[in-house]
């Protein structure tokens, strides 16, 4: 859909910073789980939010799709280029352009990674905490509503983008939000492209809270005997409202994945991976009542990780449980699920997921980050096997009905792409066909990600 001479067009606005090479093509046509690759025709590389826009007004005119790329490490297949056309690559995008550190906030480009940015910010006192796990970038990370193990205590990317700059289908350049802490103007069209997966603009600048680095941290695990009596803690120390940081499930299956890709030695147990944050005193007053919770429910003492370095491996080894999961099965895929329910819900909806696995021939290592009702099965299939892919697909739909069924949602984090469109009139009903209209008004053309999320 890129003809020679719409590609000379977008070669002038970036001079030379645009490629059809087959290895940067199929490096842009790879997803992280069960999707088949699936190369762009062109991959352009901005520097400017301008650059971006004359690109826009070139695809708009010549009706070629585009497809938003940061990271590339969302988990349904939202930077594939479905319909062909043109990737734009965010990579170079990538500065910190103001921090305000009286207003704890922070102005970056879409391209900058989470861990990149906590590392200008580090003489400032400040961090950005949403951690989803893989280094993204937090446009990506933005388009994705993404969240992770921190998302308890800190919130998500809904409640840590304040203000976008982006660019529209035909090439308009729009601002939204503000720095103010509140603000009762228009409609909130920050929490509109929050979460839109690039099917209604490209994000080129973002303003984004900061919080304060804490003055303590903890962080431990204890294993259970059995997956009902860990989540039924998790549900009892959100109900006191202990203000956990991080507080994460693994059953038994994804623990001895661990084991065997990290090299550690946790029994072959549920497990809860916790950490605190706060003053010394604050700190040292939740470990015990969480200690209390623990053991009310049966299970172990803590091992502790206190010292910087053993917390940083003890995170990186859950960071790295989806590759672990992974390799249980050489040359699996996953066909990843990631369901969110109400706090009260937990156990039921992850005992009969757990059930629902077993009685299947599918492995699924189940994880999560359940502090807030969310929680992950890794289904393994040979990507090859159609009938594998299949039954797994099948399974993560009953998951999917088992949240709505108890008032949940479809995805906690991972968000729609393509791999779970197919849920969206379910969980909305006629509020999907409206998401359709918002789409249809804003980019007529239907440029921007298309086969993605909306009807």
């Amino acid at each position: 859909m890129i003809s020679e001479t719409v590609y000379a067009e977008l070669s002038t606005v970036l001079e030379g910073r645009i490629s059809r090479s087959k290895s940067e093509l199929d490096q842009h046509g790879l997803s992280e789980t069960w999707f088949p690759p699936t190369p762009p025709e062109a991959v352009a590389y901005p520097e400017t939010t301008e650059e971006v826009s004359e690109l826009m007004k070139i695809c708009h005119a010549h009706e070629v799709p585009v497809t938003g790329f940061g990271a590339g490490t969302s988990l349904e297949g939202q930077t594939l280029a479905v319909k062909g056309g043109l990737v734009v690559d965010f990579s170079r995008m990538n500065r910190v352009i103001r921090v305000n550190d009286a207003d704890m906030d922070a102005v970056v480009q879409p391209g900058i990674t989470r861990e990149a940015l906590n590392v200008e910010l580090r003489t400032t006192g400040l961090m950005f905490p949403v951690d989803p796990g893989a280094n993204a970038s937090l446009g990506g990370m933005a388009m994705t509503r993404a969240s992770g193990t921190t998302a308890v205590k800190y919130g998500t990317m809904k409640e840590n983008v304040i203000g976008l700059e982006v660019v529209l289908a035909d090439g308009t350049v729009i601002h939204t939000g503000s720095r103010a802490r509140k603000s009762a103007s228009g409609y909130d069209l920050t929490s509109l492209f929050v979460g839109s997966e690039g099917t209604l603009g490209l994000i080129t600048e973002m303003t984004v809270r900061l919080h304060g680095q804490p003055e303590a941290i903890s962080a431990a695990v204890c294993s259970f005997d059995e997956i009902s009596p860990a989540v039924q803690a998790v549900i009892a120390t959100i109900q006191v409202g202990l203000p956990m940081a991080r507080i994460e499930f693994l059953d038994a299956e994804s623990v001895d994945a661990v084991n065997k890709y990290s090299g550690a030695d946790f029994p072959l147990k549920p497990h809860l991976f916790v950490e605190f944050h706060g003053s010394e005193s604050g700190v040292a007053e939740q470990v015990e009542m969480f200690g209390e919770i623990v053991h009310e429910f049966g299970g172990s003492d803590f091992q502790w990780a206190s010292k910087a370095e053993d917390r940083n491996a003890l995170w990186t080894m859950r960071h790295h449980a989806y590759w672990a999961c992974l390799a249980l099965r050489k040359g699996a895929k996953a066909v990843v699920t990631d369901i969110s329910v109400p706090i009260s819900k937990l156990a039921q909806a992850v005992e009969e997921t757990a059930a629902d696995i077993a009685a299947s021939p599918i492995d699924g290592p189940i994880l999560g980050h359940v502090g807030d009702g969310n929680f992950h099965a890794i289904l393994l299939v040979d990507p090859n096997d159609a009938e594998e892919i299949k039954l797994a697909k099948d399974l993560a739909h009953r998951m999917a009905e088992r949240a709505l069924a108890l008032g949940g949602t479809i995805t906690g984090e991972h968000g729609i792409g393509m791999g779970k469109k197919s849920l969206m009139a379910e969980e909305h009903g006629a509020a999907w066909g409206l998401m359709g209209q918002i789409k249809a008004a804003m980019d007529p053309k239907n440029i921007l990600n298309p086969g993605k999320m909306v009807p």
